[in-house]
């Protein structure tokens, strides 16, 4: 394919891409990312070379755990009751998902990676004995297995297939559970997974059918809802968490035009707002939904708009109040680096961010594609000699 067609098919221009081809440029941007891996009908993974081969022991065991995740998501849901069987207690069960869940955010994926094989069937097992007033709350606790743990985990890795077969195992018991919120949750992992495929668009329309579930969910009378120990904090976090993917999804679409995609990008973050000064800091779940999450967005955003000092001075207002887990502040150090990293004058100041990002959470960050093309930007530019040397060993933790 000559580089004109390839322009024409992805919207970039010829002259960039020739600048990549020869490697004066780095493909830095989610939005470009996608938009020739679509032109080229490739998966970005394949773009981007992911899975990494791990550079270091950790990774490398997470990896290794991810076969036997494989057999345990294509093992057979139980739909019905089976004989009655030694099973694992409920009470066991549900602090075993939440360790798992806790160790997603704490971005230990090798413990997590290890523990999750035998976890899924273990719930799969209690399933399939379960007594029939005991499976509402069992399918609930098998979901929360598969997301976000066991679904962002493998995203995060880079199997975007295998995430997306998480995603379906999680869809075919919301669907026995016939709660729209239920129905909204697993829609919004299954937009994360769609993101990561490289079909921002298709993510977007299917985080909006998300979002009118929780709506759907919120006119009903209070009574006639699944969940009322939360009232309505619980769903209009999850419609926050939903209007932060629809914005990061505008974000990556390079086929909206970009005025336009700015403005939705900003309408989302402005309902974002509203929705967190309602909510207060949460963790319904198992997501992170409140102010500081949507602080942190506005980074992740305005840097995937290339609205590069917007992100600066966002991140400047929350840098010294951000707290744990540790993705949540390794997210926030990585993409305000990335901002940085486009900024003469700070360059330095990025290399420093990406490694109090790797230091909060390593495992995340040597495994994050946006970063790894930071690292590759700022090796090209003239550093302080103790700067250089920190990077080039975040390069080769990054496997550059």
């Amino acid at each position: 394919m000559s580089l004109r067609t390839l322009s024409g098919l992805s919207g970039l221009s010829a002259g960039f891409l020739s600048m990549i081809e020869n490697g004066q440029r780095h493909l830095e941007r989610t939005s470009h990312v996608n938009a020739l891996a679509q032109a080229l009908r490739i998966a970005p993974a394949e773009l981007l070379g992911q899975p990494f081969p791990p550079v270091d022991p950790t990774t490398g065991t997470a990896h290794e755990a991810v076969p036997a995740i494989r057999l345990a998501l294509m093992a057979p849901l139980p739909t019905v009751a089976g004989p009655p069987a030694a099973t694992t207690p409920l009470p066991v069960l549900t602090l075993r998902v939440r360790q798992a869940n806790r160790l997603y955010h704490a971005c230990d994926y090798t413990t997590l990676a290890h523990t999750l094989p035998g976890l899924l069937a273990d719930l799969h097992a209690a399933l399939e004995a379960a007594a029939p007033d005991q499976r509402p709350e069992l399918l609930r606790l098998t979901v929360q297995a598969y997301h976000p743990a066991c679904t962002l985990l493998l995203k995060t890795l880079g199997y975007t297939d295998l995430a997306f077969l998480s995603t379906i195992r999680a869809a075919d018991l919301t669907t026995e559970l016939d709660d729209p919120l239920d129905r909204a949750l697993s829609g919004f992992f299954h937009t994360h997974v769609l993101m990561a495929a490289g079909n921002p668009d298709l993510a977007y329309s299917h985080a909006e059918g998300a979002a009118d579930l929780v709506l759907e969910s919120l006119r009903r009378p209070s009574s006639d809802r699944n969940r009322t120990v939360g009232g309505e904090r619980e769903p209009l976090a999850l419609l926050g968490e939903l209007h932060l993917i629809r914005a990061s999804a505008l974000a990556q679409d390079l086929h909206r035009a970009g005025g336009h995609r700015a403005d939705q990008v900003r309408e989302h973050l402005e309902q974002a707002w509203a929705l967190a000064a309602r909510t207060g800091e949460t963790r319904a779940w198992h997501l992170n939904f409140g102010p500081t999450n949507v602080m942190i967005h506005q980074v992740s955003l305005h840097t995937d708009l290339a609205a590069y000092d917007r992100a600066l001075r966002a991140g400047q207002s929350l840098r010294t109040t951000i707290t744990a887990p540790p993705g949540r502040i390794a997210t926030f150090h990585s993409d305000l680096g990335r901002a940085m990293a486009h900024r003469r004058g700070h360059h330095a100041e990025a290399v420093g961010e990406l490694l109090t990002a790797e230091r909060a959470a390593p495992q995340r960050v040597r495994t994050n594609p946006a970063v790894r093309q930071a690292v590759a930007t700022l090796l090209a530019q003239p550093l302080p000699v103790h700067v250089c040397r920190d990077l080039r060993g975040l390069a080769h933790r990054v496997g550059l």
